[in-house]
């Protein structure tokens, strides 16, 4: 297969946000018409981690497979791309405009962020540090990266430090295990900083309307597709190959396998690149193997990766040494999985009662987390409704735990054994509404999802596991995604794929338009002195 016409074609390599929004950019920036762009997804819906919709199973509830905080001072590349994109249900309101507006009636400020063992909120602006803990983070931050190295979390802070209250927040805001990259953290800790004085009340978070596969994933497609964009589903890239010489290297040929199902070969062919063709390959998957549990049965946690979601960055990885190193990331499931799970709800009861409990009307209080739970177990209660066409009298919680190995406090078994009747058991007894759980578990249904590598973009990582956007030399492909490379910034984000797709496009076509900056909230005197006075005074 070759080039449709002498137009440079542009073809990206996964259906993921990052792709989408490369593809929002080569045709609103770079003026590439819409048909000559083509995203190549293996799946049979595009978003990526951006999900959220009907189960597997419908007939079992809804689902998603996790939640995103936004946030205003840190996501200035999504606002950038958002702001070209109309709303599906008013064309003359961008999918920014929405948020801002919805977010302005519904705010975040936390009542009760942080819950003990007695079902009682806890005091958390009270951090909990002490002057060694602060000393720690000093010493983390005024670290250069190429010092701490691999480096785990736990290897620069004392047993102390892991009890706060600010470590509960902090970790069970962004995901973060104690054996996790120290470099990842110190990001973080920089990019975020504006959080520290209301990491209690998360009142700087930002959220859509509905979940992000509703609000953010389908006005985007649909807006590419109205521009003649096309997507091609049940097309998995397995290799790329490439050929240079004079320091310049090129992407020359995509194989391909087409109509097969995820883990099942389709039929083999070749996408031929012409000499002003581009690639745009997202490499790695944070939700690659994912699978489902229910009432009644426990998600499988798949080792052998099945769904090939890694294979084309391996394949790649082989080819150039600077084409990153994905057994940094994918190489130890035990550290980098963990186990989410959505509630659907058909009656109002468990709403009302987590409402009065914490104080917080749906979608006004972000994440409750249970400090003392085994599992670290947290909820978020979004706005209902959650999820387009959802009836008024169905209502939907997504929960997650970092730590489902251990025991759980109530049934006795680690949540990577339980089923979802199980996990909503232990939830109703961290929040004390035993009285009404024979209720809860009739009107309630779960559906689970086990991910062996949600927070493998965390692994502790060496120069050179991850590739930059655009290697050096590349003339007319880029790497996409979570394992790419952009100085400064933070994984585990929207922000970061977007940033990400926006250098790769801005760069090899040369797009006269000015990125935006990453924001250095140190760099502001009153951000700077109330972050500090917060975590140092």
């Amino acid at each position: 297969m070759t080039s449709a016409d002498s137009q440079p074609q542009a073809y990206l390599v996964g259906g993921g946000i990052a792709s989408l929004a490369a593809a929002v950019f080569l045709v609103r920036d770079a003026r590439l018409p819409g048909s000559s762009v083509h995203i190549l997804e293996e799946g049979r819906i595009a978003g990526g981690a951006l999900d959220g919709a009907p189960a597997p199973v419908p007939e079992r509830g809804y689902v998603s497979r996790g939640g995103r905080m936004l946030e205003d001072e840190a996501y200035v590349c999504l606002w950038d791309l958002l702001e070209s994109i109309p709303t599906l249900t008013d064309p003359e309101t961008t999918v920014r405009e929405e948020i801002v507006a919805f977010n302005k009636v519904w705010h975040t400020n936390a009542q009760a962020r942080l819950i003990d063992r007695d079902h009682t909120v806890l005091d958390a602006a009270d951090l909990g540090l002490n002057a060694h803990d602060r000393a720690e983070m000093t010493r983390l931050l005024a670290l250069p990266e190429r010092v701490i190295g691999t480096r785990r979390i736990e290897d620069f802070f004392s047993e102390h430090f892991f009890r706060t209250n600010f470590w509960a927040m902090w970790r069970s805001t962004f995901a973060f295990q104690n054996w996790h990259s120290a470099i990842e953290l110190k990001r973080y800790f920089l990019r975020f900083i504006q959080e520290f004085p209301r990491i209690h009340t998360l009142s700087g978070v930002r959220r859509t309307r509905l979940n992000q596969y509703d609000s953010i994933v389908r006005p985007v497609q649909r807006w590419l597709a109205e521009q003649g964009v096309r997507t091609d589903y049940g097309v998995k890239v397995t290799d790329v190959d490439f050929a240079g010489n004079d320091g310049e290297r090129r992407a020359t040929r995509l194989h391909v396998e087409r109509d097969g199902t995820p883990g099942t070969p389709g039929t083999p062919g070749t996408i031929e690149l012409g000499d002003d063709d581009h690639a745009f390959i997202t490499i790695g998957s944070m939700t690659a193997d994912a699978s489902y549990g229910y009432d009644d049965s426990v998600p499988e946690l798949i080792r052998d990766k099945r769904d090939g979601g890694w294979s084309l960055w391996e394949n790649i990885a082989r080819k150039a040494p600077d084409f990153g190193r994905p057994g940094a990331f994918n190489g130890n499931v035990e550290e980098t999985k963990w186990e989410s799970f959505t509630l659907t709800m058909r009656s109002p009861l468990l709403l009302h009662r987590i409402t009065e409990f914490s104080g917080n009307a749906p979608g006004t209080g972000a994440l409750m987390t249970f400090a003392d739970s085994s599992w670290l177990l947290s909820i978020v209660v979004p706005h209902q409704p959650h999820f387009d066409g959802q009836p008024d009298d169905v209502f939907t919680l997504w929960g997650y735990s970092l730590l489902g190995d251990n025991d759980g406090d109530y049934i006795g078994k680690p949540m990577s054994q339980a089923t979802g009747q199980e996990i909503l058991t232990e939830l109703i007894g961290h929040l004390g509404f035993q009285d009404d759980l024979a209720e809860i578990r009739r009107t309630t249904q779960v559906v689970t999802v086990m991910m062996p590598y949600i927070t493998s973009q965390f692994e502790r990582r060496a120069i050179g596991d991850r590739p930059l956007v655009v290697p050096a030399g590349s003339a007319n492909f880029a790497f996409l995604g979570q394992y790419t490379e952009v100085p400064e910034d933070v994984v585990f984000t929207v922000e970061y794929s977007v940033r990400g797709a926006m250098h790769a496009v801005y760069e090899l076509f040369g797009v006269d338009r000015e990125i935006p900056g990453i924001y250095h909230g140190l760099s502001d005197p009153k951000v700077a002195f109330d972050a500090l006075r917060t975590a140092f005074g």
